[in-house]
């Protein structure tokens, strides 16, 4: 799909409604209930369409510039052109499944679509290699040859992913594990057919789960697979790391000041001319309502996964899209876990760890990643018996308050 620019002289003011936060995913389960056809991390066009009409936010993001309150100096570009007569462009497509936005500041419009579209070009290449979806991806192929009696080579790519999940399996003790693929897959079709998935077939699937038996090899680029049947999920990282090589490309391309938004997965750069970073609304009340609480950003990320719309009802208990890789099991207590971070691959993969452990346990593992911050928001529900309203509980790490503008920090729970 060829990149579809828009610009502006006027000083931006911008606004747009992330995916449904208290939605979000271990990626590949979204398209259980948001498609019939697989194309993608989660599926095609169809998938992308379907979801994006039910992207309401429980704890949406809501994107904005902040505008400076003093004077900001100028930035420098690589044709050293002012800040100041840097243009304003914007680029949609979807990649991956799902909607991609990227804005950039740059001097014309042919410099601003040569970089967007190359960023565009790098997403849709790592989508043909960590897709779960695609038959003939390197990751699928990997998975379809275990266990491996020797070695395999592997891109660049496959392996910087495999190597940032073997760390957060590590630090999260499996909370966090790439290999969760034969579980996802039972419970994309329990999603689909409201039921269970049988007890066999789940006994089956985690045995063939563990971030353990995944063997890397880092100097000479390889890996092996020990385990029979084994299938590696990236939904929980690869999202968050094309957002990164993305970023990488628009800088390489003499962009210094960007915005990249995969539904949800957001990564910028340098803070737009004239602004203090970037604007981004987190922590709604209602899934309609608007951001209680902002925070500024730049040369970081920030992620938000939940379950709001994506989970399923079997029997009166309520699962989440994302499963315990140690139970094989989703979750049953409703909550969005937002993280901040340096980079997109960290601040993706934390949330679902996050999500898994809870606050105390997660928060832990959130402080191994310097620069990291997380907040847990949990829908807690009244007793039958109680006419009380369903309310909020907030948890944060203590840095969180750094990045949130004018606003004070909240006690655990609050």
């Amino acid at each position: 799909m060829n990149c579809c620019l828009s610009w502006t002289n006027d000083k931006p003011t911008e606004s747009i409604i992330l995916p449904n936060q208290l939605s979000k995913r271990i990626i590949t389960m979204r398209t259980a209930t948001c498609s019939t056809t697989r194309r993608g991390f989660f599926g095609g066009i169809l998938a992308t369409l379907l979801c994006t009409l039910s992207q309401l936010t429980l704890l949406q993001l809501t994107l904005s510039l902040a505008s400076a309150a003093a004077a900001e100096p100028e930035l420098s570009r690589p044709d050293n052109r002012p800040a100041s007569q840097l243009t304003r462009f914007e680029s949609s497509q979807p990649q991956m499944g799902v909607p991609w936005r990227i804005v950039v500041y740059a001097t014309d419009k042919e410099a601003a679509n040569i970089a967007i579209s190359a960023a565009f070009k790098r997403i849709k290449q790592l989508n043909d290699i960590l897709s779960d979806y695609e038959p003939e991806s390197e990751l699928s192929q990997l998975g379809l040859t275990s266990p491996q009696k020797s070695p395999v080579k592997l891109s660049a790519d496959l392996f910087n992913v495999l190597a940032a999940a073997q760390q957060l399996s590590q630090r999260s003790a499996g909370a966090y594990d790439i290999s969760v693929g034969p579980v996802v897959k039972l419970w994309r079709r329990a999603r689909r057919q409201r039921e269970m998935p049988d007890k066999e077939k789940l006994a089956e699937a985690l045995a063939a789960v563990g971030y353990q038996s995944i063997k890397l090899d880092p100097e000479n680029r390889t890996v092996q697979l020990l385990k029979p049947k084994m299938r590696l999920d990236a939904g929980g990282i690869g999202m968050g790391y094309a957002v990164d090589e993305a970023m990488k490309v628009l800088k390489e391309h003499g962009i210094a000041s960007a915005m990249i938004d995969a539904s949800g997965d957001v990564g910028v750069s340098d803070a737009p001319p004239g602004s203090a970073g970037w604007r981004i609304g987190i922590d709604t009340e209602t899934a309609t309502g608007p951001a209680s609480r902002y925070v500024l950003l730049s040369n970081a990320a920030i992620t938000t996964s939940g379950d709001a719309f994506q989970h399923v009802e079997i029997n009166g208990v309520r699962y989440s899209h994302i499963a315990d890789p140690r139970t094989g099991l989703g979750l049953t207590d409703q909550s969005a876990a937002t993280v901040i971070a340096k980079d997109c691959t960290t601040a993706d993969s934390l949330t679902k760890a996050v999500s898994v452990l809870g606050p105390v346990e997660g928060f832990k593992v959130v402080a191994q990643y310097p620069g990291a911050e997380a907040l847990l928001v949990r829908i807690v529900k009244p007793k039958e018996t109680s006419k009380k309203k369903t309310k909020l509980e907030r948890f944060e790490t203590p840095g969180f308050k750094k990045y949130v503008e004018g606003m004070p920090t909240l006690a655990p729970g609050e």
